[in-house]
């Protein structure tokens, strides 16, 4: 059933001269009201979300009930990402400085959580994380002595820091967003991108140095970083979220989250797998999160932020709007398998309308 709110939505959208508007948001009862800064959509039936004070969620049901799954001793850390497989498994990311940066995994369903590892560098600060598959993940946290820290798995359970000589050393005052778990992107069975703010806005790119075209990559030994046409100069602005439909096209998102109304130079793509970079215009400010719908053709991206949702049916070359609501992040396994989540416990899933 449509809630009144969506209801309300879709009239706003039409009132907006969109009567095109293809989806809306439906607002769901979280049972939390903590802020919730990682989602992670599984199927139609299945996603979990996190978020401050030791909050993690899960639906079994498409949303129409989420429970807290949480970990015990754990209550006073902000679970900035999140990364499920299916009903049972999935790993949180604690993001903050020292100790406050930690890894669980689950594999009951919440049940019980395994601390996979917990940083003891007071310097070091991990952003976020991603996966190609259950078993290998790379995480992310801003440099330290100005170079980026990287830990990677290869079975699922133990995460070891991995230290490429490769990766271009870190400007003054770089560093990546923990806003919505998604500065670091995968794709395939080998690509990596993690992107950067402050005094400039660059993506770090793994690829591959025996490739004849350097468009392959080898699963983060070797890197290469681009400038991307963001806003930065200050540590407010910069790229806060990239995602790839393809291994050559992606986009990226940010601009500066202390003034979210600015609308220039918010959104860029790239057709040759992150190596260089074309801003678009049409996003009408700050973003923190964009996600590719799988499966659609041609590509559906849906990007969020502090002053509302927009979508593209063209992979990110022109955007309408959904609605100015509040969302961090965002996460699709699906055209009807799509979530949003946001302060005060926010919960919204993505309905795409007949």
């Amino acid at each position: 059933m449509i809630s009144k709110l969506s209801k309300f939505l879709c009239v706003c959208l039409v009132g907006m001269g969109l009567s095109d508007a293809f989806a809306q948001w439906e607002q769901q009862a979280s049972g939390t009201s903590a802020p919730l800064r990682g989602i992670s959509a599984v199927s139609a039936q299945v996603a979990w979300a996190s978020g401050a004070q030791g909050t993690v969620l899960r639906t079994l049901d498409g949303g129409a009930h989420w429970a807290r799954v949480g970990i015990a001793g754990a209550e006073q850390i902000d679970f900035r990402d999140i990364q499920a497989f299916d009903g049972q498994t999935a790993f949180v990311l604690g993001a903050g400085s020292g100790e406050q940066s930690r890894i669980y995994k689950t594999s009951d369903g919440g049940k019980h959580w395994t601390l996979q590892f917990t940083n003891h560098d007071p310097r070091a600060f991990y952003d976020c994380f991603a996966f190609w598959d259950a078993r290998h993940g790379i995480a992310l946290s801003d440099a330290v002595e100005g170079r980026f820290l990287l830990l990677t798995t290869s079975d699922g359970q133990t995460w070891k820091p991995f230290a490429p000589p490769s990766l271009p050393p870190a400007l003054p005052q770089e560093g990546a967003f923990a806003a919505s778990g998604t500065c670091i992107a995968t794709a395939g069975k080998n690509r990596v991108w993690f992107v950067t703010g402050g005094p400039a806005a660059r993506v770090f790119r793994s690829v591959d140095r025996r490739s004849v075209d350097r468009r392959s990559a080898d699963r983060g030994k070797t890197w290469k970083a681009a400038t991307a046409p963001i806003l930065s100069g200050t540590a407010t602005q910069g790229i806060f979220s990239i995602a790839f439909s393809s291994p050559e096209n992606g986009v990226i998102v940010g601009g500066d989250y202390k003034e979210p109304s600015k609308h220039e130079r918010n959104a860029a793509l790239t057709t040759d797998g992150g190596a260089s970079w074309a801003p678009v215009s049409g996003l009408p400010g700050y973003r923190s999160a964009v996600a590719f719908i799988p499966g659609t053709s041609p590509p559906v991206v849906v990007a969020v932020g502090t002053t509302g949702s927009d979508a593209s049916r063209d992979g990110g070359k022109t955007w309408q709007s959904l609605d100015a609501l509040d969302y961090n992040a965002v996460s699709f396994a699906g055209l009807r398998a799509g979530w949003a989540v946001g302060p005060q416990g926010r919960i919204a899933h993505f309905v795409a309308l007949p």
